[in-house]
């Protein structure tokens, strides 16, 4: 999953950055609201985490220009501030989650965990594929019962094909949802981790459930490659 922060402390933004990373996700980084607001117009988010005190914009109007142009991306904002009043008007303006500063990283996880479980597949918790089950909340695979350890990675470019099954997935398209907006490395990255993912989930279990669609891309089986 791909996630913009924007926030002007730019240790914290990195801090951030670093750790969310770390948990698998891809993740952009703007340092002021006319930044934030046109990568999150530019590009597909599955969250937007958002300071309210920003240079030019504040994400107040960040966010009520996004909720005024459509854009349902889930919205964490953040605040120096305390008080009703200002939670009141981060999510009048169209925020989905609050939380003030100085706060725990783990909260902050939790919280981000907790809006996408919400906002993605209807609110679904795993998505289920033949004897394939990926379930984004848990970050966890089952191939017939069996779990497969997959790296940070592997699981988010499997997230990807899991979400788009049975429909065929450009390496761009990965690429741009799985790596952050500073990858400028080879696009054929996205061969290596297919291979692995192959490797782990088919093989062993005698399944053939990602093709390669030439010229265009991965599919991934609607049914897992168990029928």
């Amino acid at each position: 999953m791909r996630l913009l922060i924007v926030e002007d402390e730019r240790r914290l933004a990195a801090s951030l950055a670093k750790g969310l990373a770390a948990e698998g996700f891809a993740v952009d980084v703007a340092h002021d609201g006319a930044t934030g607001l046109d990568r999150a117009f530019e590009n597909e988010y599955d969250l937007i985490i958002l300071d309210i005190m920003l240079p030019g914009l504040n994400g107040y109007r960040v966010c009520a220009e996004l909720r005024a142009a459509g854009d349902d991306t889930p919205v964490l904002m953040l605040t120096a501030k305390d008080g009703d009043h200002d939670e009141a008007e981060g999510l009048d303006t169209g925020a989905d989650d609050y939380i003030t500063k100085p706060f725990s990283y783990m909260v902050l996880l939790a919280r981000v965990r907790a809006l996408l479980r919400r906002s993605t597949r209807g609110g679904v918790p795993a998505i289920v594929l033949g004897d394939l089950t990926v379930d984004p909340a848990a970050r966890r695979v089952r191939r017939g019962g069996v779990e497969v350890e997959l790296t940070s990675k592997e699981f988010a470019v499997l997230e990807h094909l899991a979400v788009n099954a049975g429909l065929v997935v450009s390496k761009t398209q990965i690429i741009e949802h799985v790596w952050d907006m500073a990858y400028d490395g080879d696009p054929n990255i996205v061969e290596v981790y297919v291979s692995a993912l192959r490797r782990k989930l088919d093989a062993p279990f005698g399944r053939r459930s990602i093709s390669t669609v030439r010229g265009a891309g991965y599919r991934l089986a609607a049914d897992g490659g168990g029928g």
